[in-house]
């Protein structure tokens, strides 16, 4: 996939395209969107986020060529197929073990970042599959329906953290951690405490500037892949009489002193993704960790929230499928005796 196809190529040879790809452990979703973006006559986005004014992202779309809302493009079928195959040879088999053991497979998060499905919207030059959110919640789906613990831990990876770092964050900060989260390294969305859940206006973690760096200090609750994440983005107060307009929200290396992972939640479902406490003891991080501008980090969180509820939503509807998909062959294969036998003083007892 590392060379250019022409349109005529693509028109030409799209049915004969094989879906081994993803078994050559390449850039899948980065050879999708390299293969959508060479075709004249399929639909490709291609994101910018503009941090000056804080819009939604641009498209360059041929219209004629967009099929109904109601339907999939050629690329977004090529992409849930694929998953779908991805989730059947490499997630399925392990689906028991880690839930059973409360733990994501080692080699699993290796997989997941080798496949692409890590930096689905990031831009090419930080490594990233540079596609649509729609094909986010794709992903998301497809996995879901074999596992919802890998779907949520892609979820949470790309329609959150992702997006917060290629939204808000600076050149150099781009550079720095997004080329890193789309590659190699799973990150954690830290907001949420002990008294505030997701009320952001309550906020006790505390940020004090000294010089050119801050001291961070406090706890968050319910961290979701914080016993695996590299990075953390964290949301803290600068100033607590300012409420909501002092939260400010930073990058951070999740392994630099100061920062304590507490034990993983003993949960009813979801087991395999790690949820945490993640204390914070005088970590000092520079200035240029912050996102955005200090105080923008309510703006930001809630900004980000409101995209990864939708991802959550891809998340559950992939899940009721898989649930349904796994019913639906064991109703027709199901053996019971009649409880009502009309003809029979006796009842018997049913039978599975």
């Amino acid at each position: 996939c590392s060379g250019t196809w022409s349109s005529e190529w693509w028109l030409s040879n799209v049915g004969k395209l094989s879906f081994d790809l993803f078994e050559q452990k390449g850039k899948m979703i980065r050879c999708i969107s390299r293969v959508s973006r060479a075709s004249a006559g399929i639909y490709a986005l291609k994101p910018r986020w503009s941090n000056a004014v804080g819009r939604s992202r641009s498209r360059s779309m041929s219209m004629s060529a967009r099929p109904a809302a109601t339907e999939w493009s050629d690329d977004e079928v090529m992409l849930r197929d694929m998953v779908k195959r991805f989730a059947a040879k490499e997630v399925a088999p392990l689906v028991s073990k880690m839930d059973r053991e409360g733990k994501m497979d080692g080699g699993m998060l290796k997989q997941l970042f080798e496949a692409g499905f890590m930096g689905i919207e990031v831009e090419d030059k930080y490594g990233g599959g540079e596609m649509s959110f729609t094909q986010t919640c794709i992903v998301v789906e497809e996995l879901a329906k074999v596992d919802a613990s890998v779907s949520l831990v892609v979820d949470i990876h790309n329609t959150l953290n992702n997006r917060v770092v290629e939204r808000w964050g600076t050149d150099s900060q781009k550079s720095k951690w997004l080329s890193q989260m789309a590659t190699t390294s799973l990150s954690s969305f830290c907001l949420s405490e002990a008294s505030s859940g997701s009320d952001a206006f309550a906020l006790k973690t505390t940020a004090k500037q000294k010089g050119d760096h801050y001291i961070l200090n406090g706890s968050k609750m319910w961290i979701s892949n914080a016993a695996e994440a590299d990075v953390f983005i964290l949301f803290a107060t600068v100033d607590q009489s300012l409420r909501h307009k002092g939260i400010t929200a930073f990058i951070l290396d999740a392994r630099q002193p100061g920062v304590h992972i507490g034990k993983k939640e003993d949960k009813l479902g979801i087991r395999a993704s790690s949820t945490c406490e993640v204390r914070f003891d005088d970590v000092k991080v520079a200035k240029d960790a912050v996102l955005g501008s200090p105080g923008e980090g309510y703006r930001i969180a809630i900004e980000a929230l409101n995209e990864g509820r939708i991802g959550i939503g891809a998340q559950m509807i992939g899940l009721a499928q898989g649930a349904l998909d796994v019913a639906l062959p064991f109703l027709k294969e199901r053996k019971q005796a009649c409880l009502f036998n009309t003809h029979d003083s006796h009842l018997p007892v049913a039978e599975s």
